[in-house]
């Protein structure tokens, strides 16, 4: 999300450490959980890696990486009159293991980030105020980000030392774990870079072996059209039929790769209450969610990030995990949906009904 807090630009850049050491304070008590600084410049190798994963397909349908690729490759590019870069990292670490949720197969698997508050409109309404602060206290020129402009988030946060991008291809910090949100401040200052993190990750492969549609070729990549955050969020129309058994009881999102990170035991508590689950997204009965029609899935997960895939993708997915389910009493709910006005949920209802059906249950 752009959003530019105008002001005259400042012929003289301010160099002070008094104010960096501010800023940072400041962060830390607008409730981010650690803030960091890099240049636009800092990253040359990403231009590269994401050529890399553009030519060989990983993207699958988001097309929007490909169309906006110049910008997410060259931070610089995106607002040349940028010095320097403010990397803020929120926690939003659960307070159970998110492994745990799959054994309940009737219930629906919501990724732990999409169970509370959108967290775009909270991170971005912190990092609006500190842009206000900033400027308040420089006259400098600032713009904020918050995940869905074309930033290159993961490797600027990298540069700027909250951490390395691990195997997973997310964020890990070695006082952070891997559950964080990130947020960027561009401004016209030139403030003193940190020292950028180096890789923590050694010899674990953790998070890849946990992966249940190998959605990793290699240490470091990532396969978008077999990632199942992708196949639940992103992808549009039907899921591979190889991949669906593999979905299991997720709905939207998946976290396998991040719950099973070593570093999370260093992670820090998420200080923001409204990213805990609310009552209707803690591990809802799949028969319930079934049934939702458009409004009253608008409805449900108003203020959610669920809301932006529609009732369409959100029924097909869930009509997967009740095929995955091997529960005959939702069979019922099933037999509507079979000739559901959406193809895409018909067939996924159709291949939930077949699978139960012939599993003798």
């Amino acid at each position: 999300m752009l959003c530019p807090v105008s002001h005259p630009l400042r012929n003289t850049p301010i160099l002070t450490s008094d104010l960096k050491d501010r800023l940072i304070a400041e962060a830390l008590g607008q409730g981010f959980t650690a803030a960091r600084i890099t240049r636009p410049n800092a990253i040359p190798d990403v231009p590269d890696r994401l050529s890399a994963f553009l030519d060989a397909g990983y993207h699958g349908q988001m097309d929007w990486l490909a169309d906006r690729a110049h910008w997410r490759g060259n931070p610089a590019a995106l607002w040349p009159e940028a010095r320097s870069v403010v990397m803020l990292a929120e926690s939003y670490t659960p307070d159970s293991d998110p492994l745990d949720a799959l054994a309940q197969r009737g219930r629906g698997n919501i990724s732990v980030y999409a169970r509370g508050k959108d967290y775009h409109d909270l991170v971005k309404k912190r990092l609006k105020r500190m842009a206000r602060w900033l400027v308040a206290e420089t006259d400098c020129q600032v713009k904020v980000f918050v995940d869905t402009a074309p930033v290159a988030e993961k490797p600027l946060a990298q540069a700027a030392g909250l951490g390395w991008q691990g195997k997973h291809t997310n964020l890990v910090g070695r006082d952070l774990g891997n559950w964080v949100f990130l947020g960027a401040i561009f401004t016209t200052l030139e403030l003193e870079p940190d020292p950028a993190e180096v890789d923590h990750c050694g010899s674990c492969r953790s998070c890849l072996e946990v992966c249940p549609t190998n959605a990793f070729p290699a240490p470091y990549q990532m396969d978008a059209r077999r990632c199942i955050s992708y196949l639940t969020i992103e992808h549009k129309g039907p899921v591979a039929p190889d991949l669906r058994p593999a979905l299991g009881n997720r709905i939207y999102g998946c976290d396998d790769c991040l719950a099973v990170c070593p570093w999370n035991k260093f992670a820090q508590t998420a200080k923001e209450v409204r990213y805990a689950a609310r009552a209707e997204n803690d591990m809802p009965p799949l028969a319930e969610l079934a049934k939702l029609q458009d409004a009253e899935f608008r409805a449900r997960f108003s203020g959610s990030p669920i809301k932006r895939i529609g009732r369409d993708r959100f029924v097909r997915n869930v009509c997967y995990a009740i095929g995955n389910s091997g529960d005959a009493s939702l069979l019922g709910v099933l037999t509507p949906l079979k000739d559901d006005p959406d193809p895409t949920v018909a067939d996924a209802a159709t291949w939930a009904f077949d699978r139960i059906t012939a599993q003798g249950f």
